[in-house]
C-alpha cells in the first residue's frame, strides 16, 4: 500500500535537496500530486493476477489465442523513470480460456510496479501457466525505456524485445514463427 503521507515528505525534501522552492507557486502542489500519481503507478503491488485469470470459460480445438498490441507503462526499478510499450500474448488452451480483457488486467498487475522488462516478461508468462495451464505459451514485450532515452547513453526511438517460450512454444520454431507472423499482421 502507498504511503500518501511518506511520499509527500519525500518529494517536498527531493525538491529542497536539487535547490528548489517547495513553497513556490507551480512546485506547492507537487507532493499532493506525487502522490496520487504514485497510487496509480504503483497499484500492481498489492495485486495478483488471480482474480482475474480465474474467471475462464471451455474451449475447444488446439488453435492458439493471440491477444497483441496491450500498451502498458511502467516503471524501471533502476531509476524509477519510464518504460512503456507493447505486449503480445499466445498460448494454446487445454480445455479453458481466459477472458480476453483477463489477459491485459494480467499486464497491468506486473506493470504497475517498480520493474525490469525481463522479469515482467517472465511474470505474465508464469501467471499465465499457472492459472491457465496451456499447452504452451509465449509473451513478447517490445519497450522503450526512458532510462536510455533521456539520460545516459541518450538513444531515444531504442526499442528492447524480450520473449518468454513455455510449453509446446518452447522448442517448436515453427509455433514461434506463426505466433510472431499473427501479432506482425
Amino acid at each position: 500500500m502507498v504511503n500518501e503521507k511518506k511520499v509527500k515528505k519525500a518529494v517536498r525534501m527531493l525538491l529542497e535537496a536539487i535547490g528548489e522552492d517547495p513553497d513556490r507557486e507551480g512546485l506547492v502542489e507537487t507532493p499532493d500530486r506525487v502522490a496520487r500519481m504514485c497510487l496509480e503507478l504503483f497499484g500492481g503491488i498489492d495485486l495478483t493476477p488471480d482474480s482475474f485469470l480465474t474467471k475462464q470459460f471451455t474451449a475447444e480445438g488446439d488453435q492458439i489465442v493471440t491477444e497483441s498490441d496491450i500498451t502498458f507503462y511502467s516503471l524501471c526499478e533502476h531509476h524509477l523513470l519510464p518504460f512503456y510499450g507493447k505486449v503480445h500474448i499466445g498460448y494454446i488452451p487445454s480445455g479453458k480460456v481466459a477472458g480476453l480483457s483477463k489477459l491485459a488486467r494480467t499486464v497491468e498487475v506486473y506493470a504497475r510496479r517498480p520493474q525490469i522488462q525481463e522479469n515482467m516478461t517472465n511474470q505474465i508468462a508464469d501467471a499465465i501457466e499457472e492459472h491457465l495451464n496451456p499447452r504452451g505459451v509465449i509473451v513478447v514485450v517490445e519497450a522503450e525505456h526512458m532510462c536510455m532515452t533521456m539520460r545516459g547513453v541518450k538513444k531515444p526511438g531504442t526499442l528492447t524485445t524480450t520473449i518468454v517460450t513455455r510449453g509446446v512454444f518452447k522448442d517448436d520454431i515453427a509455433k514461434q514463427q506463426l505466433f510472431l507472423q499473427m501479432i506482425r499482421g
